[in-house]
């Protein structure tokens, strides 16, 4: 059913660009840049009027919507006006230069491919159906690094901060009939004193900015859903609802919302209760959700006003699973809904030869999973980054669980009291955001002591925020950059974990309150010619042919099914889904071209690991 709404939604959205600009979309000139490593789907991402086109956020999915993406006129550059918090808007001329949004300006795909810009400046128009006549307007931003100041016909309509969580606006008041003038203004210093991760000055690849996710409007009622949490309760058979509402006609209103749990067509329960306040509705005999069986509940939610009229409807859906901590056989042990499962995964970093942190379609962004999952991986650590809510739909609905990374700061120690802030709230903004997904199943606040304070608190801080999931404050305690200090191992959180190179040998084993994680191992290179980014490459090891590699790899693997067996090892996860710029240790090419390894032999292994330890499940205590 989700599906075909998804299908519906982007047929909608492809109308109304066609009604609304269509022209104007298909005659912009559209500037090329050759990549210095194209993909598969260079071309199509170039050749399109309007990438990544796809309904944006498919956990709380309206019928009408209009994307955004496509040709912007663009200024950019440090020579251009500050776009740091500015007042007015610089002008545009018909001769403006030109940018394909929603691609970074350091990409080949944005048409623009140049060094880090610090101040951007986008425009482009648009014109709403006049079916939207009487509705209010919201402006979604998929994301935006860093600071996005945002006016629309020349007054400023919001500001938001934060490079890794989506955010919005109502831009009713701004609104005029006709033709409309929307401006952004991005600015991204990239000194380090933000959560950048690799995209940072301290980091190993190219420096990103601006807009690198999806721009689109919708429209809705006086009265709306804003947010919506959906948490499974396995133990009580229930899934717990809280939805917030919202709108300029909500105030001294108490509005009520019906929750309506869909298996296929089939209603298999409902409830109501009050907007903003917590309920459960009722799951009999729930099918679990589960990297095997990633079976997915569709979600109808009804907001009504106070008087019984229908002034919103969304549809979400769920997988009802459980992770938590338990003892196989006297080992502590991650447990996905109530059994051990070995979690055995690949570090996935998320970057692209020709759109850099942006996947240049949706079938790219779909790819990678598809791969993994092939492959016979059960798990990706997405790694210092965050991927639009579309990619973790793709992990959720293939079934592949997710340890999602904080971003790290680089220099945590400067700027205390703007700094430590600013990371502590885009931690949360990036928990929120994604706290629907049954395929997350694990928060990794830092990394390696990268930009690392107050370790011990901030895991407390994320356990008890989120306790339905389990928590890595430090992955790779035992590595530390050379300009700080290490924390080291937090002795919190969920998991005692090492990162070895090569390894696996010296990985962490289990405490008496903490599973054994080995966060990264691996990294063996291979050469591919012609498959390779323009720089001087490496890695950790190398083997000299494919069958080397793969063989290289069964040994390793052989080795962690030995800690598992008798180390009390619970987590491994290789370095890494594909080649990222100047290093070669991917299990594919940067341009996903080339299986650097035999991969029915990597799946054969990897299942086979994943299969011994579904033998351990035993007592647990």
């Amino acid at each position: 059913m989700l599906k075909h709404i998804l299908s519906l939604s982007v047929m909608l959205a492809a109308r109304l660009l066609f009604f609304t600009q269509g022209a104007k979309a298909q005659l912009a000139p559209s500037p090329i840049h050759m990549a210095e490593l194209p993909t598969r789907w260079t071309k199509a991402a170039l050749a399109s009027a309007l990438p990544l086109g796809e309904y944006p956020r498919p956990q709380l999915q309206r019928s009408e919507w209009l994307c955004l993406n496509g040709m912007w006129n663009y200024q950019g550059g440090q020579s251009v006006a500050s776009a740091n918090n500015p007042t007015h808007v610089v002008e545009f001329s018909a001769t403006s230069e030109k940018i394909r949004v929603p691609y970074c300006p350091e990409s080949a795909l944005s048409g623009v491919h140049r060094k880090q810009e610090i101040n951007m400046w986008y425009q482009r128009t648009f014109t709403l159906p006049t079916s939207w006549n009487g509705k209010q307007i919201l402006l979604h931003f998929g994301a935006v690094d860093h600071k996005a100041t945002v006016f629309v016909n020349g007054q400023k309509a919001g500001s938001h901060a934060g490079g890794y969580d989506a955010f919005w606006f109502d831009i009713t008041a701004f609104l005029r009939k006709g033709e409309n003038s929307l401006v952004v203004a991005a600015y991204d210093a990239n000194d380090g004193r933000t959560p950048s991760g690799k995209n940072g000055p301290r980091g190993d690849y190219t420096f990103t900015s601006g807009i690198w996710q999806t721009v689109w409007i919708e429209p809705v009622n006086g009265q709306y859903i804003q947010t919506l949490r959906l948490l499974p309760d396995l133990a009580g058979n229930r899934l717990r609802v809280e939805v917030k509402a919202g709108g300029p006609s909500i105030a001294g209103e108490v509005a009520s919302v019906t929750a309506i749990v869909l298996d296929g067509k089939k209603e298999v329960a409902r409830s109501e209760a009050k907007a903003g306040t917590a309920f459960y509705v009722p799951i009999a005999n729930p099918k679990l959700w589960s990297p095997d069986s990633p079976f997915l509940y569709d979600v109808k939610l009804i907001l009504k006003t106070a008087n019984g009229q229908v002034s919103d409807q969304v549809t979400s859906y769920m997988g009802m699973r459980d992770v938590k901590l338990g003892k196989v056989n006297g080992v502590v042990r991650p447990l996905l809904n109530g059994q051990f499962l070995m979690q055995l995964g690949l570090l996935d970093q998320g970057y692209w030869p020709d759109g850099i942190l942006t996947a240049p379609t949706e079938e790219a962004l779909k790819f990678d999973i598809e791969y993994t999952k092939k492959a016979g991986y059960n798990l990706i650590r997405k790694h210092m980054k965050t991927e639009p809510d579309r990619f973790y739909y793709w992990a959720d609905k293939l079934g592949l669980l997710v340890w999602q990374d904080m971003p790290a700061i680089w220099y945590p120690d400067e700027d205390t009291l703007t700094t430590r802030a600013t990371f502590r709230n885009e931690l949360k903004a990036i928990i929120d955001q994604h706290y629907n997904s049954p395929s997350v199943i694990a928060w990794v606040p830092f990394n390696e002591n990268w930009g690392a304070f107050d370790v011990i608190s901030i895991t407390d801080w994320v356990k008890q925020y989120d306790p339905s999931r389990l928590v890595n404050g430090n992955s790779g305690f035992n590595n530390n950059p050379s300009y700080q200090k290490a924390y080291g191992d937090p002795r919190n959180g969920d998991f005692v974990d090492t990162h070895i190179y090569i390894g696996p040998d010296g990985a962490s084993e289990p405490d008496e309150k903490r599973a054994a994680s080995l966060g990264e191992f691996g990294g063996v290179g291979l050469f591919v010619r012609g498959h390779m980014w323009p720089v001087e490459n490496n890695a950790y090891a190398y083997e000299p042919t494919k069958a080397a590699l793969t063989d290289r790899y069964v040994l390793l693997l052989d080795q962690v099914e030995q800690l598992m067996r008798y180390r009390g090892l619970s987590v491994a996860i290789y370095t890494q889904t594909t080649d990222v710029e100047h290093e070669v240790n991917g299990v594919l090419t940067y341009d996903r071209q080339v299986e650097k390894m035999n991969t029915d032999q990597i799946r054969a292994v990897n299942q086979a690991v994943i299969q011994a330890g579904s033998t351990l499940n035993g007592q647990k205590e």
